[in-house]
C-alpha cells in the first residue's frame, strides 16, 4: 500500500513540475536549470562517492560505490540532447555503481543546441578511448544510458563496431530514444514525463542540418548485427515505449542477445527514483546484473 501511494505521489509530481518544463515555451537555459533542481529528488545511496575528473579529455564523474571496483560502466545521461549532465544524474548512476559493483564514468558531453550532432557522440568515443588509455579492457567495460543517452549509447557501439574496435561487455539503456523522428510514437493513456512537441524540438536541435534518419541519431533505422548483449527496459506509461519495443526488434532481428523489461503503470526513466521505489530499486539491481555477467573477469 505504502509503496503504490509513493508510486501516485511521484507520478502527481512528475507530471505537475517536470512535464510542465519540458516544452519548447521554455528556453533551453532555464529548463536546464530546473531540471537539475529537480533532480536533487533522486539521492545516491549512502556510500556512493564521486570524483570530477576528466576521461579521454572530455568533463566526467566517476562514481564509485565500495573500494574494489571491478569494472567500468561508461554512462551516457539522458535530457534530449540539450538537457542534463553527470550531476544530474548522480542519483541513478550511484545505484548502479552499488548494484554492478563498477565504476561508474559519466561524461559531460556537449549539448545542443550549442553543439548538435555528431558532438555528443563524437565526446563520448573519446571518453570511451580514455577508459582505454587508462588499463582498461574493451571486455571490462559496459556502456549504458538513459533516454537520449540509450539512443547515444547503442549508437556509440555501432560506431565502434564500423570502425572495426573491440566492442564493451553490455548494453543496457533505460526508456532508450531511438527514433528521432517521432512518426511511431506510442500515445499512453497517461504520460507524465515527456510531451512530444518537446521531444520533437529538442530532436531538430541535436540532428541540426542531418537527417533524422541517420543511424548514428536514430539508432533503431540501422544494423545492429554484432552488437553486444542489450538490456532495455522501458516503462509502459511514456511515449517511448514503441522506441524500445522496436529496438529490441531490430536487435533480435539481428541476432543480438537482448532482454526488453516493460515495467506497468511506470514512467520515462523511474529508474531515478531507486532508493525510494522499490520497482525502480529492482530495475536497477537487475540491470547490475547484467552488467557483472557478461563482465570478463
Amino acid at each position: 500500500m505504502l509503496q503504490q501511494l509513493l508510486e501516485t505521489a511521484l507520478r502527481q509530481t512528475m507530471n505537475r513540475l517536470v512535464r510542465p518544463v519540458l516544452t519548447p515555451a521554455v528556453p533551453v537555459s532555464l529548463q536546464r536549470r530546473i531540471v537539475r533542481q529537480a533532480y536533487r529528488s533522486s539521492t545516491p545511496p549512502r556510500g556512493a562517492s564521486f570524483e570530477n575528473t576528466p576521461v579521454g579529455g572530455i568533463p566526467a564523474t566517476s562514481t564509485r560505490f565500495g573500494n574494489k571496483p571491478h569494472g567500468a560502466v561508461l554512462y551516457l545521461h539522458g535530457g534530449g540532447y540539450i538537457i542534463g549532465s553527470s550531476t544530474t544524474h548522480r542519483g541513478i548512476t550511484g545505484h548502479l555503481a552499488k548494484t554492478s559493483g563498477c565504476t561508474i564514468v559519466t561524461p559531460d558531453y556537449r549539448l545542443a543546441p550549442e553543439c548538435p550532432f555528431p558532438a555528443a557522440l563524437d565526446d563520448s568515443e573519446a571518453c570511451w578511448n580514455g577508459l582505454l588509455a587508462q588499463g582498461f579492457k574493451p571486455e571490462q567495460i559496459a556502456i549504458a544510458g538513459d533516454s537520449a543517452g540509450g539512443g547515444l549509447a547503442v549508437a556509440l557501439a555501432m560506431r565502434l563496431r564500423d570502425k572495426g574496435q573491440p566492442l564493451p561487455a553490455s548494453l543496457t539503456v533505460f526508456s532508450p530514444w531511438v527514433d528521432l523522428t517521432q512518426e511511431k510514437l506510442y500515445a499512453p493513456e497517461c504520460e507524465p514525463v515527456l510531451q512530444a512537441s518537446w521531444t520533437s524540438k529538442a530532436a531538430h536541435l541535436y540532428a541540426g542540418q542531418e537527417s533524422l534518419t541517420n543511424p548514428l541519431i536514430s539508432p533503431v533505422f540501422g544494423d545492429l548485427s554484432g552488437l553486444p548483449p542489450m538490456l532495455i527496459q522501458v516503462g509502459s506509461q511514456e511515449i517511448l515505449l514503441n522506441d524500445a519495443e522496436r529496438l529490441a526488434e531490430a536487435a533480435n532481428r539481428h541476432d543480438v542477445e537482448t532482454r526488453l523489461e516493460v515495467y506497468n503503470s511506470l514512467w520515462h526513466v523511474f529508474q531515478v527514483h531507486s532508493g525510494q521505489l522499490d520497482r525502480a530499486t529492482a530495475a536497477i539491481e537487475t540491470a547490475g546484473e547484467h552488467i557483472k555477467r557478461h563482465l570478463a573477469g
